[in-house]
């Protein structure tokens, strides 16, 4: 659970503080009974799975349906969704650095929200409220998707937008919360650096000899093709973020780019992460690492998707090799980049 701190008023810090920073997320159900919920909201989400015309009908329909599956594979990982405990210690930890950093707009207060569970945007911004942050206080809003897209970071900014004329108004009062926004970072050195390191630290469990061979598959949650036509950028800068871990790694070894996650009939980006796992298996190919690379912690994605399907499954065909490489959870080298992407936009001045 999140930390009490008691409300801090401009007075009582200094010129520019307090400066509330808010991370942004998919989120994930906490216990298998919040999974109902969870799915309502997501396949709701029109940005995230368009379903056109028939959303408010084909929504709810699909949620029901998949709610018994995905509780058994919340089950499976611990009963819940790790990305709330480890967004609060991110969001914890930057924080602390940032009071270091820039004295000057601190102190920085961390605030969750989540696009689909608790803590939900509605109910971080009424504590923003309640914190005193309504009488022109200072807020950023900082993805924790590095990559951007209009269906996640996108989804979420809409959110928050929505959330801001409802309780604040169009032109609030007293000034209302003053917003910055962080829309992006995929090739921040940090995170970079952050990637390189749990990859370097995997590749050391193979034998030497056949280390340099071992292929790296970058894992990433897939999208609609009907939102990839439209352009969105988030392929692209999936794709960089890729380019410049394996430009720190000095393209020691053979990798590819793969898409996960993919849900219903309708046609998403690939090749998918399972079938290109197997594809390598078959061929005799059993040393693969696969890396989240889209992902800043763990959650079913990781703890279910890739380690008890993906990697289960290649086992049983023979592919004792396949390994993942860890989240960047708790990685001082990642929190270090958090805090560096964060000061930056603070002394910017946007």
């Amino acid at each position: 659970m999140a930390t009490v701190v008691p409300p801090v008023t401009q007075s009582s810090t200094a010129r520019n503080g307090p400066t509330a920073m808010v991370f942004m997320n998919m989120g994930g159900p906490q216990t298998v009974n919040e999974v109902g919920p969870f799915l309502s909201r997501l396949f709701a989400d029109a940005d995230l799975i368009p379903l056109g015309r028939l959303q408010n009908y084909l929504g709810p329909l699909i949620s029901r349906r998949r709610t018994p599956k995905i509780q058994n594979q919340y089950a499976a990982i611990g009963g819940g969704s790790p990305i709330r405990k480890w967004s609060e210690y991110q969001s914890a930890e930057m924080c602390k650095i940032l009071d270091e950093r820039c004295p000057e707009s601190a102190p920085h207060k961390p605030y969750v929200a989540f696009r689909y569970a608790d803590p939900l945007t509605e109910e971080m911004y009424q504590q923003l409220l309640d914190d005193g942050f309504g009488k022109q206080g200072r807020a950023v809003a900082f993805t924790q998707y590095p990559q951007y897209s209009c269906s996640t970071t996108g989804s979420s900014l809409n959110e928050l937008w929505k959330w801001r004329i409802r309780l604040e108004g169009k032109e609030p009062d007293n000034g209302g919360v003053r917003w910055s926004v962080i829309d992006r970072w995929p090739v921040h050195p940090g995170l970079i650096e952050a990637f390189a390191q749990n990859i370097e630290a995997q590749l050391a469990t193979y034998p030497s000899e056949v280390r340099k061979d071992v292929v790296l598959l970058f894992s990433a949650h897939s999208l609609p093709m009907s939102v990839v036509n439209r352009g969105d950028t988030y392929p692209a800068e999936v794709a960089a973020t890729v380019h410049a871990v394996m430009t720190r790694l000095n393209f020691s070894n053979p990798y590819r780019l793969c898409w996960q996650s993919q849900v219903g009939p309708s046609a998403w980006l690939g090749a998918q992460t399972s079938d290109t796992v197997m594809a390598y298996v078959r061929k005799g190919h059993t040393d693969l690492v696969l890396i989240p690379i889209a992902f800043t912690s763990d959650h079913i994605e990781t703890l279910f998707e890739l380690d008890q399907e993906v990697i289960h499954e290649a086992k049983q065909e023979g592919g004792t090799g396949v390994k993942r490489a860890e989240s960047l959870n708790g990685s001082p080298t990642f929190i270090g980049a958090l805090a560096d992407v964060a000061e930056r936009h603070l002394r910017s001045g946007e």
